[in-house]
């Protein structure tokens, strides 16, 4: 399989070519995003360090211009990606490491996400080598093997949120750092699984959700699938009454309902059971 590794120059993403520039399956890609006024010389940086490792390199121009958002660049920067992916039928590496991942939650715990902010970076069609490796392990690395990089001078500036995070993040202890990228790794399990189980319910009759599920797993897991299920009925519950809606589901003899609130309830079968809206 075809490695597609996104290459931006940085210091990150020059380690992980490094690492795998003996693997004859990559690919080296890099989006010029044209928001900087040198992004050109990141460009060619990255296609001379192809040449060096003798490895087949692919780009585009975007010309974004000095006005684009963050998000708009990331965005067009995945498009660009993912089609090489498709067009190569490979899959996608990208650079992140622990650091990154700290940013993320720390950025979604500021705007409020739920659990699922937690657990940042859990898109199966990429591949993340990086992930349990510090910032100072990549700069170790480079420094090892001579590695030459480029700087993005947007890094610095306090005009964009993740910097102003990660700048905030020095100032933390590393065990706690340690014990929020633990807690990253166990949402991440949890998200995984509930997007598991979500695909298997999803595959039987709408009106049929067996059981057996909710009786095999954890209650978390459970209360979280239970609440996505609600949610797409346009039922909200609180945690309380998930508790008692998870209870019924597992105790309740078939025939037996559940309501919830005025409008909804569940319907309880031997093996089964759907959620009804009530008639009007």
């Amino acid at each position: 399989m075809k490695k597609i590794l996104a290459v931006s120059g940085g210091i990150d993403s020059v380690v992980m070519l490094h690492y795998f520039s003996n693997d004859p399956e990559v690919i080296v890609a890099h989006f010029n995003h044209g928001i900087r006024p040198n992004s050109s010389d990141d460009q060619s940086f990255v296609s001379n360090l192809a040449k060096k490792y003798n490895l087949p390199f692919v780009t585009k121009d975007a010309h974004l211009g000095g006005s684009a958002s963050e998000a708009e660049a990331r965005e067009a920067r995945y498009e660009f990606l993912k089609n090489i992916c498709k067009k190569e039928k490979g899959k996608l590496f990208v650079a992140h490491h622990r650091d990154d991942v700290l940013e993320s939650v720390a950025i979604n715990i500021m705007r409020g996400t739920g659990w699922r902010g937690l657990a940042p970076f859990n898109d199966p069609e990429i591949e993340r080598p990086l992930l349990d490796w510090k910032k100072r392990d990549i700069y170790i690395y480079a420094t090892k093997n001579k590695l030459s990089f480029r700087q993005d001078q947007t890094n610095t500036e306090d005009l964009y949120l993740r910097n102003r995070v990660r700048e905030k993040l020095t100032f933390i202890a590393e065990d706690q750092k340690q014990q929020l990228f633990d807690l990253y790794k166990k949402q991440s399990s949890l998200y995984l699984e509930i997007n598991h189980l979500l695909a298997q319910i999803a595959a039987a009759p709408k009106q049929y959700i067996p059981r057996d599920i909710f009786a095999e797993v954890d209650d978390n897991v459970s209360l979280e699938i239970l609440r996505e299920l609600l949610k797409n009925e346009n039922i909200s519950q609180t945690r309380p009454q998930l508790l008692r809606a998870l209870g019924a589901i597992k105790t309740y003899q078939s025939g037996k309902q559940f309501p919830l609130g005025k409008n909804a309830y569940i319907k309880i079968s031997k093996y089964n059971f759907s959620i009804k809206k009530a008639k009007a």
